[in-house]
């Protein structure tokens, strides 16, 4: 017989689409994404954008990965629909803009997705009132 802790899964769902490219990458527990389980294990949870959430992002990690045990090799979509609002940390606009094929289909409620459409609004001020 088995005798353990029960450990609960707590997934989110954050593909909009069954239809996504993944490579596989390297992580390891230098990113600052890294946090501790409640089994004292050093884990990147699933969604994290890497290498980091600015800029220099490329994709977004699938699956939570373990790496308590050093180096793991990891599957990084870097093309596909995901619902930003469900990713452990919200994309800043930097990154949505570096990830070129990494679309949202929430985008228009990711606060930091937005600094065109107020760009837009601000140089069109005067249409904004009606015509008589």
């Amino acid at each position: 017989m088995f005798v353990g802790k029960t450990v609960t899964a707590n997934e989110h769902n954050f593909l909009a689409s069954s239809k996504f490219i993944s490579f596989t990458t390297m992580v390891d527990d230098t990113n600052a994404a890294v946090t501790t389980d409640e089994l004292g294990h050093k884990i990147i949870p699933a969604g994290t954008i890497l290498p980091t959430n600015d800029a220099n992002a490329k994709g977004i990690l699938l699956d939570e990965i373990d790496v308590n045990e050093g180096p793991q090799v990891a599957p990084l979509v870097v093309e596909g629909w995901f619902l930003g609002k469900n990713l452990p940390v919200t994309p800043t606009a930097a990154a949505i803009i570096a990830m070129t094929t990494i679309h949202f289909k929430d985008a228009d409620k990711l606060a930091t997705a937005t600094p065109a459409a107020s760009d837009s609004s601000a140089s069109g001020g005067s249409g904004s009132t009606p015509s008589k």
